[in-house]
């Protein structure tokens, strides 16, 4: 999955996103203008391939929304999980109509899905973390999580849990840095691997670990562990979703070498498909140098990920429960909360 540079695809782009080990697009900041030309653009992305090449987003709220302009600005969601601590029924309600709006908007321009929702719990010590955890308890994330997503596949959406097992527990961002988290896998278990695990019960259709090295459990950052993606997650948690690799080009990815021998190590790990978001050196570099096919599991798990059903921009902001739903996003303290029929 890569990034763009711009508005719109540029020739050297098609040739790239037509390369056979390319299976989908992240859209960022730098790719937005207006809902019409985002629109446009991922029509492009999908008219370039077939099956369809997957487009995605880091679409959270608060500090991580792409899209703003032309799109409902969504809150942080720790504002749900400080509502839930004074009317559990509500901030539920509130979390599924959320994560509809959220969906439905991206629907619309042709997003498949977003990198949401975050599942790490909010420690008060990771900065990088912070309010876009919903909660310090885990059970309160995954009650959260889990009307987060219903409301996200009512628009067509399935969810994305991040970062396993848990980077709220540490300061270090892993962008900049490698995270060392030095608790053991009994403490990670009773506290920040709960989330996870319930959200897979429920049935979460892919999850993204965390650049972060957990060295009482392995020696290598649960991005590029087998013992973490295969044994772990695969064989105990018995996750049968995609994998998704966290950005390759971030400095937490650093210790699996340079970007072919990084993109080698997360997928022999068993990430399904890696991220390369930023860097198009590093991207072309990994196309040149990786000799991997496609196991025909993984191509199941990741037509899962295409979008379902879409509305215009025009038809969505006509239609009345989209209208609720922006209210009560905005205003979510002041009025009285009505289930909606999304």
């Amino acid at each position: 999955m890569l990034g763009l540079e711009g508005l719109e695809l540029t020739a050297e782009e098609r040739a790239l996103l037509r390369h056979p080990l390319v299976g989908g697009v992240i859209l960022f900041g730098r790719n937005y203008r207006s809902p019409e030309q985002v629109a446009a653009l991922t029509d492009a992305i999908h008219a370039l391939r077939q099956p369809r090449l997957l487009v995605a987003v880091d679409h959270e709220g608060g500090r991580v929304q792409r899209f703003r302009d032309g799109f409902t600005r969504l809150p942080a969601v720790r504002c749900l999980g400080e509502l839930y601590d004074r009317d559990r029924m509500r901030a539920k309600q509130l979390a599924r109509v959320s994560g509809w709006l959220m969906a439905a908007e991206l629907r619309a321009v042709g997003v498949d899905f977003s990198f949401a929702p975050v599942l790490d719990l909010d420690h008060g010590v990771s900065g990088i973390i912070g309010d876009r955890a919903f909660h310090r308890d885990p059970e309160a994330v995954a009650d959260l999580a889990h009307a987060y997503v219903s409301g996200m596949q009512k628009a067509g959406m399935e969810g994305v849990g991040k970062h396993f097992p848990g980077h709220g527990g540490i300061a270090a961002d892993s962008h900049l840095e490698l995270p060392v988290d030095p608790r053991s896998y009994e403490e990670l278990a009773d506290t920040d691997l709960l989330a996870f695990e319930r959200m897979i019960h429920y049935g979460l259709a892919a999850l993204m670990p965390a650049h972060v090295l957990y060295p009482q459990v392995d020696d290598r950052p649960a991005g590029f562990s087998a013992r973490w993606l295969q044994r772990i997650l695969r064989r105990d948690l018995e996750f049968q979703g995609v994998i998704f690799s966290d950005d390759l080009d971030m400095a937490g990815a650093g210790e699996a070498g340079p970007p072919p021998e990084r993109a080698r190590a997360a997928l022999a790990a068993g990430c399904d498909m890696i991220l390369v978001c930023n860097d198009r050196a590093a991207a072309i570099a990994i196309l040149d140098n990786l000799h991997h096919t496609l196991e025909p599991v993984s191509q199941l798990r990741l037509i899962r990920l295409h979008g379902r059903g879409r509305l215009s921009v025009e038809r969505l902001r006509r239609a009345p429960n989209w209208q609720r739903a922006v209210s009560l996003v905005r205003d979510h303290d002041a009025s009285p909360l009505l289930e909606m029929d999304i």
